[in-house]
């Protein structure tokens, strides 16, 4: 038996702890071995001609569903295609109400609490207010034992990636080091931690047994 198994197994264990401490705090939680079998499933919940909208996420990428969204039966509210800022704030405008919002979470505790750290916002008003159900898509390699080793964990291996994808100048651009940075370009501008969810099951974690996003 291939290490990889042990791996997937330990995995399996640890994600069924996390979803009865998600079904504690108001959340709905799922595993799924692979990407492939997770996008499956999110399809298969989403119905034909629901509004759709999305934050900035590489997993949701990365496991398929940002393009089987945007070329399936869905309306899909891509605040990509604005070509104005007043078209870009009514975009935001309609996936503050759209049916679903995707996205994935910075960080997980082991007993179900999101931690998401964000620039403009965005993604995490989304996240807190507005859309009817929100869809985020986890790897396991953003499992963390404490809100405090998660926000250090945002801080220590998600932000010096994502200024490099997003080519923000910051000192954890030029350093790979957060540099607790007051820069207009910071990325680290809120920080929303989420121990529970007031409207039962309207956020809902897939979590997935691979690595996914920063």
């Amino acid at each position: 038996m291939s290490s990889n198994i042990y791996k997937q197994q330990a995995y399996e264990t640890l994600a069924g702890t996390v979803i009865k401490a998600l079904e504690k705090r108001g959340m709905e939680g799922h595993y799924y071995p692979t990407g492939k079998e997770c996008l499956e499933a999110i399809l298969a919940m989403i119905p034909h001609n629901s509004t759709v909208a999305w934050g900035g996420s590489e997993s949701i990428k990365e496991i398929g569903l940002l393009d089987a969204i945007k070329n399936g039966p869905y309306e899909a509210i891509d605040r990509a295609t604005a070509t104005s800022y007043e078209e870009s704030r009514a975009l935001f405008a309609k996936a503050v109400i759209s049916d679903y919002y995707l996205m994935s979470t910075n960080a997980i505790t082991q007993d179900g609490i999101l931690v998401n750290i964000d620039g403009a916002g965005n993604r995490v008003a989304c996240m807190i207010h507005g859309p009817e159900n929100i869809i985020m898509v986890v790897g396991m390699n953003k499992m963390t034992t404490n809100t405090e080793e998660a926000i250090d964990r945002v801080h220590s291996k998600a932000a010096p990636p994502n200024v490099k994808r997003l080519n923000k100048q910051t000192p954890c651009n030029a350093t790979g080091i957060c540099g607790d940075c007051l820069s207009p370009d910071c990325i680290c501008a809120h920080t929303v931690i989420t121990r529970f969810c007031r409207q039962k099951n309207r956020i809902k974690v897939f979590l997935v047994g691979e690595d996914l996003g920063y």
